[in-house]
């Protein structure tokens, strides 16, 4: 039996989770050449949350291609949205505000112009240079996918940054002026300009990338390109980070997108209106970028430029933390009844579920620091919460299957039984779903015999025993069984298909 718990707790210590506070509330204002945004930051370092996020189409880098400068009008957009963004700052008492600016002001004549006038608003703008955006978009990826090997494609308003990740690190990038400012300029030159120029470019790079790799689409326009084709398949889950595609899916997106209507596009949920008139020329250069890099598949990234410079601030040790369970985490102890109490059910548990391998013991321990977190909902309502939770919240480092099972996993906990709930079948397999449930119905049965407290659980035991499922007690202790406990552990046997005895 030692043996055993030894097992577990090695497992679980190779998890890390700590979340790490952050040391004061940070902000990014980002000024890109499409959008000027500011993002404010709180909570763990390794996956701080979002407190406040704004943006303004200002549009400092549409007349690049004409003028190659920054417009008057747009100028001035911008330069308002920066003063806001200062300001707010301020007021929200920002410790830590990083303020960079991107290809519209690195390539325009008078971008100097603009950061002196931010300057004297009280920022100073870092300029990035194109393999510094690159860098940092890959970083973001990284963040958010950190197992994430192939190619990263950052789409902007004024570039295109490539970059290639594997095993957690950048390496060859690539800073090309093809951000969708630009492109309906080289696309009216015909129908294989953009072609020719791409190819023409990457040749001109060399960056010395494998082709047959995945790539992860990074930047706004190439996202709602994404939304699009969820909607178009009718996808049933509408989160977008992480959506794959084939690689063959952007030729046929950018035959479709050139006959739908703007009134169509602005049907779809989270589709800004400011994306539309992008979506078209996006499209093509997708098409022609999969084409020439002779990508496998296609992988959206939420995460980006600005997770990226957070990212790339951290210490290794920091980096290395699991993005889903410091989020978990940091949700359960938030949300929850019970200070550490998910981690010491996730051992509790362990002994019966010793063949689940790496991928899963993940998302059985993300849902056993969520085991409490719908506590303050309506008991009839509680299992739906879960669910709720699972597939809806804003969780990175999850695969759409790992959601249903998380789903799957706290609807069991919360008192759902061993039915799938409704929208899930179709997202993972029957096998997982049902080692999902009996996860449920495991914190379910710790949840009730522990009271959410450390004492019954470090008395305790729940493992199997030939073909029986055994939960065991000290002597001293045996006043914890209940009718409560007893059902409780009777439904985990049920669903099992064993036996089982409390023993003492």
């Amino acid at each position: 039996m030692n043996s055993m718990l030894s097992q577990v707790r090695a497992i679980a210590d190779t998890m890390v989770t700590s979340p790490g506070r952050a040391k004061a509330r940070t902000a990014i204002i980002d000024i890109g050449s499409n959008s000027v945004r500011l993002v404010v930051y709180d909570g763990p370092r390794r996956i701080p949350f979002i407190l406040f996020n704004e943006k303004v189409m200002a549009g400092l880098g549409a007349s690049l291609g004409r003028t190659g400068q920054i417009e008057a009008e747009a100028m001035e957009r911008g330069l308002r949205a920066v003063g806001r963004f200062a300001h707010l700052c301020r007021d929200m008492d920002v410790q830590d505000v990083r303020c960079v600016a991107t290809a519209a002001v690195r390539d325009a004549a008078n971008g100097q112009d603009f950061i002196v006038r931010a300057k004297a608003m009280g920022l100073d703008v870092e300029l990035l240079s194109g393999v510094q955006e690159a860098v940092a978009a890959a970083y973001g990826v990284l963040s958010g996918i950190p197992t994430a090997n192939g190619i990263v494609g950052d789409l902007g308003g004024g570039s295109l940054e490539l970059a290639r990740i594997r095993d957690g690190a950048v390496h060859e990038t690539i800073s090309l002026p093809l951000g969708v400012l630009r492109l309906p300029q080289i696309r009216a030159k015909g129908p294989s300009a953009l072609e020719r120029q791409v190819k023409k470019m990457l040749a001109k790079a060399d960056p010395g990338i494998e082709p047959g790799l995945p790539f992860y689409m990074v930047g706004g326009s190439w996202r709602s390109l994404a939304r699009f084709d969820m909607q178009l398949t009718q996808f049933p889950l509408p989160v977008v980070h992480q959506y794959a595609m084939d690689a063959s899916r952007a030729e046929q997106l950018t035959r479709i997108v050139s006959h739908v209507g703007r009134a169509r596009l602005k049907d779809i949920p989270a589709m800004t209106g400011s994306r539309i008139p992008t979506l078209p020329d996006a499209a093509a250069l997708l098409s022609v970028i999969v084409r020439q890099l002779q990508s496998s598949e296609l992988i959206v990234s939420a995460y980006g430029l600005r997770e990226g410079l957070l990212f790339g601030d951290l210490p290794p040790d920091i980096r290395a933390h699991d993005p889903l369970l410091v989020a978990a985490e940091a949700e359960g102890e938030a949300q929850g009844r019970f200070a550490g109490h998910g981690d010491m059910i996730d051992r509790w548990i362990g002994p019966l579920f010793l063949d689940d391998g790496e991928a899963w013991r993940r998302i059985r321990r993300a849902a056993c620091l969520l085991a409490d977190v719908g506590w303050r909902a309506n008991p009839d309502f509680r299992a739906e919460r879960g669910v709720e939770i699972a597939l809806h919240s804003n969780w990175v480092g999850i695969t759409v299957a790992e959601r249903a099972m998380l789903a799957q996993a706290l609807y069991s906990n919360f008192g759902g039984g061993t039915s799938v709930p409704a929208g899930i079948e179709s997202l993972a397999s029957a096998a997982a779903l049902k080692r999902a449930s009996l996860w449920g119905l495991a914190i379910r049965l710790g949840q009730r015999l522990s009271g959410g407290v450390e004492g019954p659980l470090l008395a305790s035991r729940l493992e199997m025993v030939g073909d029986t499922l055994e939960l065991r007690l000290r002597g001293v202790d045996t006043d914890l069984f209940g009718e409560a406990v007893e059902r409780r552990q009777r439904h985990l046997a049920q669903a099992m298909g064993v036996k089982y005895r409390m023993a003492w």
